[in-house]
């Protein structure tokens, strides 16, 4: 059983690109300490028997073992986000980073009735779906439409304003290169692979 410590002054609660810190107790810990991406969230897992200023040391060593890793930019070792909700937050992130916060959902959603479409978004009433089926694909994919339907809430064609706000994300070729790859094999009748990216991309450690 593991429990989320409460606030503490001097503890580092998001990290340097924003992202939420979330300090997890656990009385099964003795010794090691692991960080890790879920849900948007950088996550901290430390012994529950952990001092305060152990927590914060520990909590700051391994933020910046994740950065080195890189993970948060390229989206390996990050779990997906699986619910709306957190779905909703990383479109906030991405919104922020990429956008200037500019586009602001009222709503960001998974669905399954989209078959012909990774995503779309309704600047009407700022809404926005994206299919499911992205969820098996790589995080970098997965931000990529993200990012392309958040800028149809500021441009609601495909023109070259449109394009600019979409290409301030740095994956974006790749990630309609590997769309139009997935098309094209499903059109063939292709199986598509399961997305192996998240494999061993935990940082861990052992406390002294």
């Amino acid at each position: 059983m593991s429990r989320q410590s409460a606030s503490d002054a001097g503890v580092p609660h998001v990290t340097d690109d924003g992202a939420p810190v979330v300090v997890r107790r656990s009385a099964r810990r003795r010794r090691t300490v692991a960080a890790f991406w879920e849900d948007g969230s950088a996550v901290i897992a430390i012994p529950a028997s952990f001092t305060k200023s152990q927590e914060r040391e520990w909590v700051r060593k391994m933020l910046a073992k994740l950065k080195k890793q890189g993970e948060r930019q390229t989206g390996s070792g990050r779990r997906r986000p699986a619910t709306d909700q957190a779905l909703a937050k990383h479109a906030e992130y991405l919104s922020q980073t990429y956008l200037g916060g500019r586009a602001v959902p009222s709503s960001v959603r998974w669905v399954s009735n989209q078959n012909s479409r990774w995503g779309s978004a309704t600047p009407a009433d700022g809404t926005i779906r994206l299919s499911n089926k992205l969820q098996r694909m790589p995080q970098w994919v997965i931000d990529y439409v993200l990012v392309h339907e958040l800028a149809h809430l500021l441009v609601a064609g495909h023109n070259a304003a449109f394009w600019k706000l979409v290409e301030a994300y740095p994956e974006t070729q790749r990630a309609k290169a590997f769309l139009e790859g997935v098309a094209f094999a499903t059109s063939r009748g292709i199986p598509a692979e399961a997305d192996t990216e998240d494999t061993g991309n935990t940082a861990g450690a052992i406390a002294d």
